[in-house]
């Protein structure tokens, strides 16, 4: 069993470093008892401005105000962010006189909230703790202040991981910075806080819990790394036995995530990816993802512009569920022979026949995935959203960079392996 594999060449270790999680409906009520309980006292409340007007915000502000904490905010959140607004936002807080963070929204903003408590703890080029081969991937020296993250989309699970993604706006590409200390200290997960997202924001975000499921099971086994010192150890260690206890979270995507884009008031649906959300999280947080997300990067950083429904800021956008989406069809039907028994459990969980050959299998879990894409009406391929041939090179030289996620594949990817997937969804 690949689990059981040791040897001096090899890791051998893998980390769950969980977060405080506090899940149910109104959870979101708590945030100031959970704030005094930290010691926090003068705390920036990152928020959208949109969310930032609403009554949801408002009793988050009040709760906190309650314990006699002072709150100044923190709007300036660009969805998917960028390493220029990160430190443009930076500048706006860094006088401040803060003994904690609180981030009320969706990914963005809790990757936001992350990295101005990154750089506010320990001031630094922010490339410096960009992963590398983008950045120099330098880990800050201890732990940072304390933060509590109040999701409010059921999708990313931000808030359970030590990693914010963000885009580096003069290489047109998706990075990330990962490192132990990045994860929030409290995790709120109230299903409530989701019922305002409107049908294409609850499309994307419930493709991403889907992708993060999938990715971190089918992952190559963490004793596959290469033996390192505890300090170099990544974040995304590859998949674990732990992660193999998330197979539901499949199960329940498939069944409620047409329910909650269909109807916003289905609180059953609501629940149910909220608390796969919360749980991908803490499967993808320490096995991590791998091909869908390494491709996913450069279609968000290339759009020109193509404006989704419901996403209306003003600039073009792929956003993160969708861009993950489109090309996860086409890895998991090339990946599955690669990964035959996880890939056989992924078909199982998402109610798919899983007998025959792997590439039969493949194809299955592949049609699913169009079917889902074309009921939640979300493209099937890149042509739909801008793309051409000749974008093919930089697209695949985007993905390549993708090193820390591409190792994790259950095959050693190539960029003859990326340039045929580019064009399979370019066709």
């Amino acid at each position: 069993m690949a689990y059981l594999a040791y040897s001096e060449l090899t890791d051998s270790v893998f980390v769950i470093n969980l977060p405080y999680i506090k899940f149910g409906l109104g959870a979101s009520k708590d945030v100031g008892y959970e704030a005094r309980r930290l010691g926090m006292t003068s705390v920036l409340l990152v928020v959208g401005r949109r969310l930032a007007e609403t009554k949801l915000a408002e009793q988050v502000r009040g709760s906190l105000e309650s314990q006699g904490i002072k709150v100044e905010a923190f709007t300036d959140v660009h969805v998917e962010p960028d390493d220029e607004a990160i430190v443009q936002g930076f500048s706006k807080v860094r006088d401040l006189r803060l003994d904690g963070f609180v981030a009320l929204g969706g990914g963005s903003t809790i990757d936001t909230a992350k990295l101005l408590n990154l750089l506010y703890s320990y001031p630094a080029d922010l490339m410096d703790y960009v992963n590398r081969p983008v950045g120099k991937g330098m880990s800050p020296p201890g732990p940072l202040k304390p933060m509590i993250a109040i999701p409010t989309t059921a999708g990313t699970g931000a808030e359970n991981t030590n990693v914010a993604v963000l885009d580096i706006k003069r290489l047109h590409v998706k990075t990330g910075v990962s490192n132990q200390y990045l994860r929030p200290s409290v995790a709120i997960v109230d299903p409530l806080t989701t019922v305002s997202m409107p049908p294409m924001v609850t499309a994307s975000t419930g493709l991403d819990v889907l992708n993060h499921a999938i990715e971190s099971i089918t992952a190559h086994p963490y004793t596959a790394r290469p033996a390192v010192s505890p300090a170099e150890r990544p974040v995304y260690a590859g998949s674990t036995p732990i992660g193999d206890l998330f197979l539901p979270v499949i199960t329940w995507a498939a069944k409620y995530i047409r329910r909650a884009y269909a109807d916003p008031y289905d609180i059953e649906a609501r629940y149910y990816m909220q608390l796969g959300a919360n749980l991908a999280g803490l499967g993808f947080g320490h096995a991590g993802v791998h091909v869908p997300h390494a491709m996913a990067y450069p279609i968000a950083g290339m759009v020109r512009d193509w404006r989704p429904p419901d996403y209306d800021f003003g600039y073009p956008i792929v956003p993160h569920g969708i861009s993950t989406a489109i090309p996860a069809a086409y890895a998991f039907r090339f990946l599955a022979p690669y990964n035959e028994d996880k890939f056989r459990a992924v078909a199982r969980a998402l109610g798919l026949d899983d007998s025959g050959t792997p590439r039969e299998v493949g194809e299955r879990i592949f049609d699913f995935y169009l079917k889902l894409l074309e009921d939640l009406h979300v493209p099937t391929n890149l042509k739909e959203i801008g793309f051409s041939r000749s974008d093919l090179d930089g697209l695949v030289e985007g993905a390549w960079a993708q090193q820390r996620l591409l190792v994790l594949s259950p095959k050693a990817i190539s960029k003859d392996d990326l340039r045929r997937l580019y064009s399979e969804m370019l066709e």
